[in-house]
This record gives structure tokens, C-alpha cells and sequence, in this order.
């Protein structure tokens, strides 16, 4: 049964470069509306740059450009990397869009006056005296309350991951301007999501997310969910708030409207497809023959349940409150459907490391797509995922084993170890196939490997389509035509098996297709066949079938292109006072700090310093900066430890290391949970290194 599926991926921000961590998300969600297209289904891809919010208004202020001029550009930006790495959307927009401010503002008016779930209060913020505007958590900067480190932003602590209040730093400075905020209240505006509670429970626990996600969202539910402060005070670069002068919607309610508003452009255009959006910035059309959905059967509720239309976000776990929560609460009370499914993924780690701007891993679209094929990232990625929310890593050596072996050392050398005696002794027309037990046994494979990409499981998928590679190229050494095309009288034998094998070639190609479109559109020009569907794993090609002289398909990777691409990384991206940690010990020439206040002995001795064994660390959920340390420090059981260190570590790889830890600090509760001790680490220069002792101490050993 032909199915009606929308799809989005979360909106970019329009303040900066796509890197290979965006990357992963649009990817997944590229080759998972690839797959259903193939499978003959209505799909729509939908995705916008989201424009909105005080970076936008500040950068553009800082280049001298309006905020429209700077969204344009990055559109442009956004879209040539999307569309160097084959991420094909149907309608790419831009939240700052008439259609957008309508959808907001029409939502906004249900949920005030129709579900009555608007309420007014008056807060305290940090206002700038000099730019004259009301100050986000993350542009106001002091000493931290808890541990007094300098230089720490609004909401969290990076030394000692304390979460806070902006009024709660020491000596606070703005951002922006460098002044000292000042406090004053403004009346905002809030969504009372706590009515929403009965709803999101049921949702939650619907099977609309994935299992871990639904288990978080209940924990959170089950604490108690706060009103969402909706509202922002001007200056500010969004859409005004109706009846409410001065007033603008938070990006965080206008920005997944952004959804809604890139397919209701789809919706009405009327037009052929166009390679730049003018501004404007418009969608790209219709072709001949072709007629625009129907945005009411995939939005409104009513219409929406009679059509059976299906309705997915691709995000990163990072958001996922506001799309699991905020959102479908935002659509059900207004009057309109809520998401079919959320599907959350990791995030990205190179070399099992955050990504580093000092290490050259901190890698754009535009700089890899200038030294290496964008398919074989597309590869890497999709043999990493599956449908958890597990984070996935780029190992840069791995990558290049793994392409060059899969991609070109197995799949690719089927054809090109075949396809010339067809060209040269057999004018070009494949022969009959023989005995068909190998190619039914691929063939058969197909709806396997369908459920497989249905469930997001694409790591499997692969490993199986790779098993099947391997058989292929065992019957390719096999039969060996190229000894065959030595001998007298081999002519119909080599005929036979150079056609078994490009068969087989082409229903692999077939499976890789939502994963290699590019390369599946060449082997098509090759086969000189239609563009592949799923249906076409149940046929072969017939005897006397012409295909095209062969051409490269594709290049191995050189280890040199990778070297490169990092080395230029780290000139481009990595601010001049920003080091890895070997430089540091070979050139010493980081800045420090200045030295403490001077403190006796006995203040000294007060600090018990113990050797710490780290038996397991954990992402922390809602939280950027922390990890969850379970220490051991030979008290015969562990502690739990929140350390502000995730931008440096991934947790796997700090499992088993020794480190030092403050034994005697008074527990401190947090918000998400109690804190046993303080983990200690050097900061500065850009990096957060964590500090290891010798490999001969011992947990429980004191620290002098």
C-alpha cells in the first residue's frame, strides 16, 4: 500500500558553517526518505535554515549587514554543502518566511485564546546598559558561584559544571558590549506546558519515540514540567508577538514551525524546480506532470487521521525536550497533528575525541568535499548507525580502511573486473546467466535489507549487502574471466560469467542506492537502464541487453588527502591562541593564569587529594558540558562524580584511566543529582585536559 510520509531534519542555524557533525543527522534522515521513494511511496523532505534570535542580530550587526543579507548568504552556504553531499531535500526554506510568521502567529492565537494556555509574568534579567537590550543566559559572563572560576557563561559552570542562575555570577559582564548588566524587569510571555502533562505522558509513551528517548521524557514529565518562556524583548530579530508591541517569539517556538512552513512553500508553488533561490528565497517548484500535497493532510488533525498521513523528525538527542515535549504540545493544543514518529541519533566523535579545532578534526562540509569524495562519508556514516541514540565516531583511519575496502577493493571491483570483456568480445549485450542460484540468493535478501532501512538499522543493512559482495567476488575469482578471456573456446563460459557477475553488481548497487545515489545514477548510465526501484531486485537483466563501456566509478583514498584536510582544518579554523596539548609541552607557549592568592600549609592540608580509578563514565542527559563519573578511590564503594569535562573526553575512553580527585569536598546537589568530590583538570588555551597520574598509583592513594 502506497504510503503519504513527510519527513524533516532539524533546521540548521543560520550563524555558521555545516560541519561533518550536522552532517551524520541529514544522512540519516537523506537515505532513510531515499529508501522510501525507492519502495514507490509519496515522500516529501522538507528542511529551512532556522534565521531567527540575537546571534543572528548581532553578527550581522558585527559584519555591517542587515540580518537578511546575512541569512542569505549562509542559505546559499547551507545549500551548496547539502547538495555536495547528496542530501536531496524537496523543499529547502528559510524560517524567516511569510509563511512561517502566518503558522506561528496562527498557532500562537489557538493556543491564547482557544486552549487558554498563554499566561503573562514579570521577570528580572540582565539588561546591557550600553546596547540598550535585555541579555540570553549564554551572552553574560562572570566568575562562578561555586567554584570562582573566571570567564564562565550565564547558565553553567565548564570548571566545575554547577548549573546557575545569570544573577547568580560574580562580577557579571556583557558579552556584547563589555559592560556590567544591570538588573530590570520586563513582563514575558509563557506557554503553560504543565497543563499539558495528562497529553505528554500518553504521547510519550505512545511509540512515537524511541525507547530510551520515551523513558527520559517520562522522567522529566514525572519531575514536574515548568511554563516555556515564549517570549523576548526587543531588540530582536524574529517575528513579533501578536497584540504585544515590543514583544517577539523565542526562536525556540517560531524555528520548528520553520517545518511547516517549508512544505506549505512546496505546497504552493507552481513553479519548475530553480538551481538559486531568489530572494526571496522560495521553494523549488513542481515539474510537468507533477501536482503539489495537500498541507492540510498532513497537518490538520482531523483531515491528517482520515488521509493516514505520516509525519517524522530527524533531530539530535540534544533537542529532543523541545521536539518531544514542547512541540507535539504546541500542535495538539492548536488544532493540528502531531508527529507520527521522533527519531533522535548521538552525536558525532573523531577519533574518539570531540570534535577539536586544534586537532583539525573540527571539520566543514565545504573543507572535506575539497579533498575527498562526499559518498564515501555517506558510507561511513550509515555503517556507524542504527535507530539507538548511541553517539558514533569517525575514525579517520578506520574510514579509509573501511571505503577502500568495501566500496572499492569489493563492490566496485565486480564491475571493473568484468565489464570490458562485455564491451570488447560480446559488443557491449550481456549473455544469459546459467545457473541463477547465486543471483536468487540476492535477490532474496531484498526484503531483509528493506526492513532493515525501514527500521533505520542501516549498519545492518550494510554488513549484510556486504556479505553478499563477498559472495559475488568469491564467484568473480572463481570463474576468473580474465583466464577465461586467455583460452580457445571459452567464449560462451566468459560471456556467462561476466553477465552473472554485472547482474549481481547491479542488484548490489541496487541495495547501496539510498546510500550511494551518486554512484547507483552512474552504474544506471552504465546499465543503461532506468533509475533503480526497489521492485527491480525481482528482476534481471535480459540476454542482449546493451550496456555502456565502462568508466571509473570510483577512487580509493589516499591517507594524504585525509593528513591534508585536517592539517588545513587547523590553519583555517583553530583561533591563534588555541594549541593541542603536544604543542603545549614542546613550545610552552600557552598564557597562563595569574597565581593565586598566596594560602599557608595548614590551608593546604585541609585539601585531601586522592588517586581516583574511573570504572565508568556516561553521557549526562540535558547537559552539554557534563560527564558522570563513577570513581573509586579504595573506600570499598564508588563515588558519583559530575564533571564539566565532555568537551574534551568521550566517556568510553576515560574508563579505566586513573585521575585525582578532591575527596573531602562536601557533596553538592545538582540538578542532575549529588556530586561526591571534585575531579581535577588543566584548563586554558582553548583545551580541558584532565589530569592522569602515573601508571604505578594505586586507587585511595592521598595526593602531597
Amino acid at each position: 500500500m502506497k504510503r503519504k510520509i513527510l519527513v524533516t531534519s532539524a533546521l540548521p542555524y543560520a550563524n555558521g558553517s555545516i560541519h561533518l557533525g550536522h552532517l551524520v543527522e541529514y544522512i540519516q534522515t537523506d537515505i532513510w526518505v531515499r529508501f522510501q521513494k525507492m519502495q514507490g511511496h509519496e515522500c516529501h523532505y522538507v528542511c529551512a535554515d532556522d534565521t531567527h534570535g540575537t546571534p543572528i542580530m548581532l553578527r550581522a550587526q558585527a559584519e555591517g549587514i542587515t540580518p537578511e543579507a546575512l541569512i542569505e548568504r549562509v542559505w546559499h552556504e547551507h545549500k551548496a554543502d547539502f547538495d555536495g553531499f547528496h542530501v536531496e531535500f524537496d523543499n529547502y526554506y528559510s524560517t524567516n518566511s511569510d509563511e512561517n510568521r502566518e503558522l506561528a502567529q496562527n498557532i500562537y492565537r489557538s493556543l491564547r485564546d482557544q486552549a487558554k494556555l498563554i499566561t503573562t509574568k514579570t521577570i528580572e534579567q540582565y539588561y546591557d546598559p550600553e546596547k540598550e537590550m535585555f541579555l540570553p543566559d549564554r551572552f553574560i559572563k562572570g566568575e562562578c558561584p561555586k567554584c570562582h572560576a573566571l570567564d564562565q557563561y550565564g547558565d553553567s559552570c565548564e570548571v566545575c559544571g554547577a548549573t546557575y542562575a545569570p544573577t547568580d555570577l560574580i562580577n557579571p559582564v556583557s558579552a556584547v558590549s563589555g559592560a556590567t548588566p544591570v538588573r530590570k524587569e520586563s513582563e514575558h510571555y509563557f506557554f503553560t506546558l504543565g497543563a499539558c502533562t495528562d497529553f505528554l505522558k500518553e504521547w510519550t509513551n505512545a511509540g512515537h519515540l524511541q525507547p530510551e528517548a520515551a523513558n527520559k521524557m517520562q522522567e522529566w514529565i514525572g519531575g514536574g514540567l515548568q511554563n516555556w518562556d515564549i517570549s523576548r524583548d526587543a531588540p530582536y530579530f524574529g517575528f513579533e508577538i501578536p497584540d504585544a508591541p515590543g514583544k517577539y517569539f523565542y526562536v525556540w517556538l517560531d524555528a520548528p514551525v520553520g517545518y511547516m512552513a517549508s512544505f506549505k512553500n512546496l505546497c504552493n508553488s507552481k513553479q519548475a524546480p530553480s538551481t538559486i533561490a531568489p530572494s526571496p528565497l522560495r521553494g523549488e517548484g513542481w515539474g510537468e506532470g507533477k501536482s503539489p500535497p495537500d498541507f492540510d493532510a498532513f497537518w490538520n488533525a482531523e483531515k491528517a487521521a482520515q488521509e493516514g498521513t505520516e509525519l517524522y523528525h530527524f533531530i539530535g538527542k540534544d533537542i529532543l525536550y523541545f521536539h518531544a515535549l514542547f512541540w507535539p504540545a504546541m500542535l495538539e493544543f492548536s488544532g493540528h497533528r502531531t508527529p507520527t514518529g521522533v527519531f533522535a541519533h548521538g552525536f558525532l566523535t573523531v577519533n574518539g575525541q570531540k570534535m577539536s579545532k586544534s586537532r583539525g578534526t573540527f571539520i566543514t562540509a565545504a573543507s572535506y568535499r575539497k579533498y575527498l569524495n562526499p559518498e564515501q562519508l555517506r558510507y561511513y556514516f550509515a555503517a556507524k548507525l542504527n535507530s539507538s541514540i548511541e553517539d558514533i565516531d569517525l575514525s579517520l583511519e578506520d574510514f579509509t580502511a573501511r571505503v577502500n575496502s568495501d566500496l572499492i577493493g569489493k563492490f566496485v571491483n565486480i564491475a571493473s573486473r568484468s565489464a570490458g570483456f562485455i564491451t570488447k568480445r560480446f559488443d557491449g549485450k550481456l549473455g544469459g546467466m546459467g545457473d541463477q542460484t547465486l543471483a536468487q540468493q540476492l535477490q532474496g535478501a531484498a526484503k531483509a535489507i528493506a526492513a532493515q532501512y525501514e527500521a533505520r538499522e542501516y549498519g545492518k543493512a550494510l554488513r549484510d549487502i556486504m556479505r553478499l559482495t563477498d559472495l559475488a567476488n568469491q564467484y568473480v575469482d572463481e570463474n576468473k574471466p580474465w583466464e577465461l578471456a586467455k583460452q580457445e573456446g571459452m567464449e560462451s563460459r566468459l560471456h556467462e560469467a561476466c553477465s552473472v557477475s554485472l547482474n549481481l553488481f547491479r542488484l548490489l548497487t541496487l541495495y547501496l542506492k539510498p546510500v550511494l545515489p551518486k554512484l547507483a545514477a552512474d552504474v544506471e548510465a552504465f546499465f543503461n537502464i532506468a533509475p533503480l526501484t526497489w521492485q527491480d531486485a525481482q528482476t534481471l537483466l535480459p540476454v542482449g541487453h546493451a550496456i555502456n563501456p565502462y568508466q571509473h566509478l570510483m577512487t580509493r583514498i589516499d591517507p594524504k588527502q585525509v593528513e591534508a584536510m585536517t592539517e588545513e582544518n587547523k590553519a583555517t579554523l583553530a583561533p591563534a591562541a588555541e594549541h593541542s596539548p603536544a604543542r603545549h609541552a614542546e613550545k610552552q607557549t600557552h598564557e597562563i593564569q595569574p597565581i593565586a592568592e598566596t594560602i599557608s600549609i595548614d590551608d593546604f592540608m585541609k585539601i585531601d587529594l586522592r588517586i581516583a580509578k574511573i570504572v565508568n563514565a556516561e553521557h549526562v542527559e540535558g547537559a552539554d558540558k557534563l560527564l558522570q563519573l563513577t570513581l573509586d578511590i579504595g573506600e570499598g564503594k564508588t563515588r558519583n562524580v559530575f564533571a564539566g569535562i565532555k568537551s574534551a573526553y568521550a566517556p568510553e575512553k576515560l574508563i579505566g584511566r586513573h585521575t585525582v580527585m578532591v575527596a573531602n569536598l562536601a557533596p553538592r546537589k545538582m540538578k542532575f543529582g549529588l556530586s561526591e568530590g571534585m575531579v581535577l583538570a588543566a584548563s586554558g588555551d582553548g583545551g580541558l585536559y584532565i589530569l592522569s597520574p602515573d601508571e604505578g598509583a594505586k586507587p585511595g592513594m592521598r595526593v602531597k
